[in-house]
């Protein structure tokens, strides 16, 4: 079995498995900055140990830009719905890096991008799980797409306030979810959310009880189950007033 697809197939157990991911954003005092979503899944390699022993492929570390995989295939991109090349397009101003290594277990995918203004990067983990179909020999037929979101996060910067919100859009789906999630409490429980936020200033306060502070007071981490979080998207909800 080629590595990609087994990549493919751990990466979609993700959801399901244990698993780490860290939302990170590096921002600037003009409002730019960096965004970054981090999943490590490297305790799904040992889920399947036995078929990454008989691969003889190499080890995968590529770096896909988005941008010039959707320039790549325009001509099947244009013969979808107008929603999924809607749902397609999001993905353009994204990066993804895949790291698997099978002989040390190690899976990492880091999908990110530049922006002007963090309220041009809303929703990034439902962008991440989009970003997560395609591999190095993917082709956007539209059916890699995940299925609708329920949530919406939106982030906002200004006068030395930062905000982070979650909205549910798609109450229904939204309880769905929570309901699929029946039964994979035991995989999910050691399975983390963590929040960390680069700030151009020292913190002056947060909403986040619990959140802790760099050495410098500019960095917030904030860490919580990712049950809890799936369950109850707004336990991320947050303020920042930094120091004028």
């Amino acid at each position: 079995m080629k590595i990609t697809k087994i990549l493919g197939g751990l990466l979609s157990l993700s959801l399901f498995m244990s698993c780490n991911f860290t939302e990170e954003i590096h921002l600037n005092g003009d409002g730019s900055g960096k965004m970054s979503i981090h999943f490590d899944g490297s305790q799904l390699m040992s889920l399947a140990g036995e078929e990454m022993g008989q691969t003889t492929e190499k080890a995968v570390d590529s770096t896909l830009a988005f941008k010039d995989f959707l320039l790549e295939h325009k001509d099947s991109i244009s013969r979808l719905s107008a929603e999924q090349q809607a749902r397609l397009r999001r993905l353009e101003p994204f990066s993804m890096r895949m790291v698997m290594e099978p002989e040390e277990k190690t899976m990492l995918f880091d999908l990110f991008r530049d922006f002007d203004r963090v309220d041009a990067v809303n929703d990034a983990f439902n962008v991440f799980q989009d970003a997560s179909a395609f591999g190095p020999s993917a082709s956007p037929d539209g059916a890699a797409l995940s299925p609708d979101q329920a949530t919406e996060v939106r982030y906002t910067f200004g006068a030395n306030r930062f905000e982070r919100r979650v909205e549910i859009v798609d109450s229904v789906l939204f309880q769905k979810s929570v309901d699929s999630l029946q039964g994979a409490e035991m995989f999910l429980s050691g399975s983390t959310y963590t929040l960390k936020y680069h700030f151009p200033k020292r913190v002056k306060s947060t909403t986040l009880d619990g959140a802790t502070f760099s050495a410098d007071g500019r960095t917030l981490i904030y860490e919580v189950g990712f049950l809890d979080w799936i369950k109850d998207p707004s336990s991320l909800d947050l303020e920042v007033v930094l120091e004028d």
